[in-house]
């Protein structure tokens, strides 16, 4: 009986082969269930939608979540991990605090118009599980708190007016969390001209006069 070559090609897939075929798959997943949790919400997405979705049965989600809630959560963590990593960024980076300050605000409001991003604001406290939610709060205290750091500097170098910090921080965060409600990937306004037009007037309430400028108050004539 003729022994099979040494060197031949095994049928089965590599083990790292394995690995890259279940990394796309999962990421499928939470593609195809962000966009159901953005467009529906996140009660009225059934996992039997996102299957059918993918043309897959439900068990084969279970293969690679737990349950909805883990699978919301990955999303929700994917949008904040993408604005940590940007205020980790601006935190490496010399320059003005205004300055800083405004590559960070960009690069948050470009990932407030991507699918993870409006999965952060579209998505309330209530309708993660109760560790879920602890995990969620402390990742965007992590955020709030390079937010306040910027500002600070930025007051200390005078390239901010002096302000109340805390407030500064929510109003920011505020105004750019919310492009991810009016948003429409279908509408006349690019991701870029949203991020800056938004930052221009942040910047305007914010940014320290140069010396010598009179402020003019509501109402007064040119």
């Amino acid at each position: 009986m003729p022994v099979a070559s040494r060197t031949s090609v095994s049928p089965w897939p590599k083990p790292e082969e394995r690995e890259r075929e279940r990394v796309m798959k999962r990421e499928a997943v939470l593609r195809m269930a962000v966009k159901s949790f953005n467009e529906k919400g996140f009660h009225a997405t059934s996992l039997d939608d996102v299957a059918a979705q993918l043309n897959v049965t439900k068990p084969t989600i279970y293969h690679y979540f737990a349950n909805k809630d883990d699978i919301l959560f990955e999303c929700v963590r994917r949008g904040l991990e993408g604005i940590s990593e940007a205020a980790e960024a601006v935190e490496r980076n010399c320059g003005s605090g205004l300055e800083r300050l405004k590559a960070l605000m960009r690069d948050y409001a470009l990932i407030m118009t991507r699918d993870f991003g409006m999965c952060v604001t579209r998505t309330a406290d209530h309708e993660l599980s109760v560790e879920s939610r602890a995990l969620f709060r402390q990742l965007k205290r992590q955020i709030d708190m390079t937010v306040r750091t910027v500002i600070e500097d930025g007051i200390r170098d005078g390239s901010i007016r002096a302000g109340d910090v805390r407030l500064m921080t929510f109003t920011i965060a505020g105004a750019l969390n919310w492009i991810a409600r009016w948003y429409d990937a279908d509408g006349e306004m690019l991701p870029e001209t949203i991020a800056d037009g938004c930052i221009d007037i942040i910047v305007g309430g914010i940014a320290a006069q140069p010396p010598g400028h009179a402020v003019r108050k509501i109402g007064e004539a040119r």
